[in-house]
C-alpha cells in the first residue's frame, strides 16, 4: 500500500505539523472522524473511505466487486480473450489488484459457449455462489445468450464447485447479455441488456421478477432503450446495468454506444416504493453521468458495479477504462480496458455524485470549512470559493502532493485539472497551471498544520505570505490573519 509508513505515523501523531516527510512522499490527508489507533498500517478505504489504486486490476473490463464476505472480497471481470471466468479475493478492495487469480470455468472447443465469454458477475444468494456471465457459440461469437452457474462451496475461487452453465431464458432468442441481479423488498429481480427483434437498437434494459436464480418469473418489462445522442454513438445500446439502493430509490447504471472512448455511462431511478415491473416507474438521466475526461486522460468509462469500503459506510464504484483515445482495429479487442476503484459521493438530495474518472494519482480529499461542515471548497471558473450546493462534484475534489516550494511544504491539486494548482494571486484563490518561477512555487505552496480549531482538521499557511492562512468568508476563500475555525478545514 503506497505510504503506508507515513499515513500510519500520521494517525498515531508521529510526524510533526502534518507536514510532509522530508523524502517528499505524498502525505494523505485525514477524514473528519476519530480514527483508534491502528495495530497496523490502515488502507486507503479506513482513512479515505475508497481505494486510491489506479488501475485496480490491468486488463480486466466490466469488473464486479462483490460486498465483503466474511471478511473477504472477490472480483471477476472480463479478460482480454473472452475465454474464461476468473475470481480473485482479496480482504481489502485495493489488494484485489494483486491478488491470485483462479481459473473457474474456460469454455469449450467447440459448440454452444465456445465463443465469447462476457461480464460474468458473481452473487452471493442464499448460502450459494453464483456467476452470471454471456457467451456466444464457436463459429458464431455473437450469438451471445445469458447463463448462470452455482457453487455450494464457501470460496467461489474453488473451480470443483461449480455447477456446468445453465442458460437463463427469455422469451426471445437474441442477442442477450449483462444480467445482474439483486434483492427488494423480499422480491428478487433480474436486470439485462437484450436486442428485442421488434425494437430498431442494438440492445435495450429489462427486468423480471426471478422464480429462481436460474429463472424468470414474470414477462421481461423494457425500463430502457437508447433515443438519446449519447447512447448511440457508434452502436444504440444500453447494458451493462448496475444496481444501487439508497435513499428510498433504486438507481441502476448503465453503459451505452460503442466500447471505445464514447462508452459513458446513465442512470436510471425508481422510487423504492413503486413497482419495478412497471416501466413508468423510472425516468432516465437527461445526459451522461459518467464520461470521458480529457483532462485526466480517462476514455471510455463504463460497464459498473458497486461495493462498500472496509468501513462498511462508503460506496464505492469499480469500473473499467483506458488511458488513451485512439484504437488500432475493433476496440472490443483492444486488451487495455482496466479496472478502476473510486469513491462514489451523495448530493444532500439523495441522489449519487459521480464526478469524473480520476485517473492516476494519490488519495482524493474534499474540504469543508469547520464553521460550514456542509459546504465544500471548489472552483468555478478557475477561481476557489466555498459552496453548499456543488453539483459538479470534481470541481471540489483535490490531491495534497510535495510542494513546489520543496521541503515540508504541500501543493493542492485539482482532480479534474491535474495541471493545475491552488495559489494565492494578488486578485484572490485560484487554480492555475505550473509556472517555472520562484514566485509561482511560494504562491502554490502552503504549510499543512494541524487544524486551529480542531486538531483532527487542518489548516494551511500560505507560503508566499507565512502570516496568512487559508480562510473561509461568506462562501469566499480568501488568505489572512488565522480564525480559528474559519482557518480550519475538514477532509472527507
Amino acid at each position: 500500500m503506497t505510504h503506508s509508513l507515513s499515513r500510519r505515523r500520521l494517525l498515531a501523531g508521529g510526524i510533526s505539523g502534518f507536514g510532509l516527510a522530508a523524502s517528499g512522499l505524498m502525505l494523505p490527508g485525514l477524514t473528519g472522524q476519530a480514527l483508534a489507533a491502528p495495530t497496523a498500517s490502515p488502507t486507503d478505504a479506513q482513512v479515505y473511505g475508497a481505494p486510491t489504486v489506479s488501475p485496480l486490476v490491468w486488463q480486466r473490463a466490466d469488473p464486479f466487486v462483490t460486498l465483503p464476505v466474511d471478511g473477504t472480497y472477490y472480483f471477476t471481470g472480463s479478460v482480454p480473450e473472452y475465454d474464461r471466468i476468473i475470481v480473485r479475493g482479496s480482504s481489502t478492495i485495493a489488494g484485489l489488484g494483486a491478488a491470485p487469480e483462479s481459473v473457474v470455468w474456460r469454455r469449450p472447443s467447440t459448440g454452444q459457449m465456445g465463443g465469447h465469454i462476457w461480464a460474468p458477475e458473481l452473487h452471493r444468494i442464499d448460502g450459494r455462489w453464483y456467476i452470471y456471465f454471456a457467451a456466444g457459440d464457436a463459429g458464431n461469437v455473437f450469438n451471445i445468450r445469458m447463463y448462470v452457474m452455482e457453487s455450494a462451496l464457501a470460496d467461489p475461487r474453488e473451480p470443483s464447485g461449480w455447477s456446468a452453465p445453465r442458460m437463463i431464458v427469455t422469451p426471445w432468442l437474441s442477442f442477450a447479455l449483462d444480467s445482474t441481479t439483486f434483492e427488494h423488498l423480499g422480491r428478487r429481480y433480474l436486470v439485462w441488456a437484450q436486442s428485442e427483434p421488434e425494437i430498431a437498437v442494438n440492445t435495450s434494459l429489462y427486468i423480471a421478477e426471478m422464480a429462481s436464480p436460474f429463472a424468470l418469473a414474470t414477462a421481461p418489462v423494457r425500463i430502457a432503450t437508447p433515443t438519446k445522442s449519447w447512447e448511440v454513438q457508434g452502436y444504440k445500446v444500453n447494458e451493462g446495468p448496475a444496481v444501487l439502493v439508497r435513499n428510498g430509490r433504486v438507481f441502476i447504471t448503465f453503459s451505452a454506444s460503442a466500447t471505445d472512448s464514447r462508452y459513458c455511462m446513465g442512470l436510471l431511478t425508481a422510487d423504492a416504493r413503486a413497482d419495478l415491473l412497471d416501466a413508468r416507474s423510472w425516468s432516465k438521466s437527461a445526459d451522461p453521468v459518467f464520461t470521458t475526461n480529457e483532462q485526466t486522460h480517462q476514455y471510455g468509462p463504463g460497464h459498473n458495479s458497486f461495493t462498500v469500503a472496509e468501513d462498511g459506510v462508503t460506496d464505492v464504484m469499480v469500473f473499467h477504462a483506458r488511458d488513451y483515445k485512439d484504437i488500432v482495429g475493433d476496440p472490443l479487442y483492444d486488451p487495455n480496458r482496466h479496472a478502476r476503484a473510486q469513491r462514489l459521493y451523495w448530493h444532500p438530495d439523495g441522489t449519487p455524485l459521480f464526478g469524473v474518472p480520476v485517473g492516476v494519482g494519490g488519495p482524493i480529499v474534499r474540504l469543508s470549512p469547520a464553521d460550514s461542515s456542509s459546504s465544500f471548497v471548489r472552483h468555478f471558473a478557475y477561481e476557489l470559493r466555498v459552496d453548499a450546493d456543488v453539483r459538479e462534484l470534481a470541481d471540489s475534489q483535490f490531491r495534497f502532493v510535495s510542494g513546489h516550494s520543496g521541503g515540508d511544504t504541500v501543493s493542492l491539486q485539482s482532480v479534474n485539472y491535474p495541471d493545475r494548482y491552488v495559489r494565492v494571486t494578488s486578485t484572490g484563490l485560484r487554480i492555475d497551471p505550473v509556472e517555472t518561477t520562484g514566485t509561482y512555487a511560494a504562491e502554490a505552496s502552503f504549510q499543512r498544520l494541524p487544524g486551529l480549531a480542531n486538531p483532527r482538521g487542518v489548516s494551511l499557511r500560505s507560503v508566499a505570505s507565512p502570516g496568512s492562512y487559508l480562510r473561509h468568508d461568506k462562501g469566499r476563500l480568501v488568505t489572512g490573519p488565522a480564525s480559528g475555525s474559519k482557518s480550519t478545514f475538514f477532509l472527507s
